[in-house]
């Protein structure tokens, strides 16, 4: 484009210069004649012939001067325009597209379009869900009423401890059966600003409370309270009270077949959810990159055994009168930039036993997200400490106690667990997962004290417990989603033989 302009300019450039030296000879041949009349009244009043001559000679020398000029400008056009033209020519052969790789770049644009389209379609359907009309709440903001039905069927070739999502396998015959009780509700809500910060707020309950949840039902279940956030927002400060999983496990395995219960729960997902008030400052060091720091205070549950009621008496935690602390740094992308994103952090929760006796739970942890080539995701988190039920750790229990001649002797149990997943993604509604998780109470430690509460025994005689998953998950539209999964646990106690047990699972729901 920049070589026509230049052509173009020098066209204007030649036709600008021959305007000039037309006038420029008529100009001296108009010259002449006057001149030359004006020798011939010179001479006729009585001027001499030699000075009719000077005057002429000098006129035709000037003129003569500006047609030569004129000529070296002329053929100083044709060259550079000549010149122009070959070059022209010659980028254009050097440039042209060639035609062996030709079908290659069509097949690459092709697919590029196609993903661009699928990703348009499922972006217009989400964009379809976000304009609709909002429920107004009382306090004249608007609310907006969220959810997943939620059908999953199973079949376990092994007996488990909650048929509907399983955590360990255990001796006898397995089951077969379908639930609607995983399915979810939910109120999210934007308030207005507070000084300078954005509010917002939310809430999510299921079907899957009650003191059955060990046993099969295909209707019915009670509603619980799963997860409450709200928070006050700045550009770079969140003050926040919630009811989630602890902070320093922000990652989630993947999987539509257990949602009551989240996936790996009891083989390395820390996930229990506990009240907690904190704090997040997010520092940018650079323009993708950023520090992200949390802490906050923690009311950490006794471990939760399936299928027994919870009494309202005060926890472990809560004897000991002071409230559990954790807190979390991580270096992550930006929300235009995601990125890598990995963190470490640590707990600490001081214990006491209602016959008085004192012990303390603590953690560090690693987790880690990493985006990998070809739409591959590695995610997963670590941790080793102690006393860690209350967590979603130690086999279901922070200690295991004796008593003889009415003392109570009491152990914290180590433990060590974690979990790594890999996701592909096959374009914007198809995607594969694979997972492993495992929880290892230290045996040694077990071990000497035995089994001492019967009316437990699976729970207290657990040492270790691993869970392998894989899954496919369809979804067609931004309402419909569909998944396939097949899971194996492995569970070994320190008194017995080892249970393992194979879980295959169906899951379909309607996301609104």
């Amino acid at each position: 484009m920049k070589q026509t302009r230049a052509i173009t300019l020098m066209h204007m450039g030649s036709r600008t210069l021959l305007m000039g030296i037309v006038p420029s000879a008529i100009a001296a041949c108009l010259l002449l004649s006057p001149q030359t009349a004006s020798a011939q009244q010179i001479a006729s009043q009585g001027e001499t012939s030699a000075q009719q001559i000077q005057q002429l000679t000098v006129a035709v020398a000037k003129a003569q001067e500006q047609l030569k000029a004129s000529e070296q400008q002329i053929q100083e056009l044709q060259r550079q325009l000549s010149a122009l033209k070959e070059r022209l020519a010659t980028d254009t052969e050097v440039h042209a597209p060639q035609t062996s790789p030709a079908s290659a770049t069509k097949t690459e644009l092709a697919q590029q379009v196609d993903a661009l389209h699928e990703q348009q379609a499922v972006q217009q359907a989400q964009l379809a869900i976000h304009e609709q009309t909002k429920v107004e709440s009382e306090s004249k903001y608007s609310i907006k009423v969220t959810g997943l039905i939620l059908m999953n069927g199973f079949v376990n070739t092994k007996a488990t401890d909650v048929i509907q999502t399983p955590s360990i396998a255990v001796d006898g015959q397995g089951s077969t059966g379908a639930s609607l009780r995983q399915t979810v509700l939910g109120l999210d809500g934007r308030g207005p600003h507070l000084l300078g910060a954005a509010s917002r707020a939310d809430v999510r309950v299921d079907f899957f409370g009650g003191t059955s949840q060990g046993g099969y039902s295909s209707a019915g279940g009670v509603l619980r309270l799963r997860t409450a956030h709200a928070a006050l927002k700045w550009k770079n400060t969140e003050a926040f009270v919630e009811l989630d999983r602890p902070i320093l496990s922000p990652n989630v395995p993947t999987s539509l077949t257990t949602v009551s219960t989240p996936p790996l729960s009891w083989s390395g997902n820390l996930w229990n959810w506990s009240p907690q008030i904190g704090v997040t400052q997010s520092i940018g060091i650079s323009s993708s990159t950023r520090i992200k720091m949390q802490a906050a205070l923690i009311d950490v549950a006794d471990p939760a055994i399936p299928g027994v009621t919870r009494t309202a008496n005060a926890s472990l935690a809560e004897r000991s009168r002071w409230p559990g602390s954790e807190a979390r740094v991580a270096v992550a992308g930006t929300k235009d930039d995601p990125g890598p994103e990995f963190g470490f952090g640590g707990y600490f929760s001081p214990h006491r036993t209602a016959s008085g006796l004192h012990f303390n739970a603590w953690a560090g942890t690693i987790d880690y997200k990493l985006p990998l080539p070809a739409r591959l995701e590695l995610s997963g988190s670590f941790y080793r400490g102690q006393a860690l039920g209350g967590l979603g750790a130690g086999g279901f229990k922070d200690y295991v106690y004796s008593s003889d001649e009415g003392y109570e002797y009491i152990r914290p149990l180590d433990d060590v667990g974690g979990w790594a997943q890999i996701k592909q993604r096959m374009g914007e509604r198809l995607e594969f997962n694979a997972a492993f998780g495992i929880d290892n109470v230290f045996a040694s430690e077990l071990r000497p004290y035995g089994t001492a509460s019967t009316s437990n025994f699976n729970y207290q005689n657990l040492a270790r417990n691993r869970t392998f998953f894989t899954n496919v998950i369809y979804s067609p539209s931004a309402y419909l989603l569909f998944s396939l999964e097949y899971r194996r646990i492995q569970t070994s106690p320190v008194i017995g033989a080892s249970e393992s047990g194979e879980v295959f699972g169906l899951a379909a729901g309607y996301k609104f």
